[in-house]
């Protein structure tokens, strides 16, 4: 028999510990039951490690952002929304390693050049995972999924045992190690 109990913690919302006869098997973090917290550094409300404004003095400007078109620029913080927001400037052949985004979804919008993104798929029932890759130009949109398993990610098979693989070169750099051991490493995943 399986006893699951919900319980909050403040700072980090609601978890959901499932247990057999008083062993822990796992936690899993729920939705968050705030819809707004908006960014205070003087606040005593406390939400996912942030201090944030009391929902009653929040303002329509709390949510508006100009500048994503100066380079270097913060934008807003979208905490507990389950959205992530960044500006990043790539120089020429720049890129970013590969990484997950366990509770977020990310949106990417190219405000100038040509990017190319992908992500995999990991722990697919098949036991199969997919490489979805694009080639991004001036005013693309590309989704990037919030953790596609809502258990454990296994990078190392997504990253090296994608039915596509990753381009070699990518992950040299990304990892910062020598073309042949990436090879090797596909050939084991």
């Amino acid at each position: 028999m399986v006893n699951q109990i919900l319980v909050h913690l403040e700072g980090i919302g609601n978890i959901s510990i499932n247990s057999r006869i008083g062993f822990k098997d796992y936690i899993v973090y729920s939705d968050n039951l705030r819809n707004i917290a908006v960014d205070k550094y003087d606040s005593i409300i406390f939400v996912n490690g942030k201090l944030c404004k009391n929902a009653k003095d929040v303002k329509a400007g709390d949510f508006f952002f100009q500048g994503c078109l100066n380079v270097g620029r913060d934008t807003l913080d979208l905490n507990t929304l389950g959205i992530s927001l960044a500006r990043i400037d790539f120089a020429s052949y720049g890129q970013n390693p590969p990484h997950t985004h366990p509770r977020a979804t990310k949106v990417l919008f190219v405000l100038e050049g040509t990017l190319y993104v992908a992500f995999v798929t990991s722990n697919q029932a098949e036991g199969e995972n997919l490489l979805f890759t694009k080639v991004l130009n001036v005013g693309d949109v590309f989704i990037f999924l919030a953790g596609l398993n809502p258990e454990v990610i296994t990078i190392v098979d997504a990253v090296f045992g994608s039915e596509s693989p990753i381009n070699p070169d990518v992950l040299t750099k990304a990892f910062q190690v020598d073309k042949n051991l990436v090879e090797y490493l596909h050939k084991l995943f």
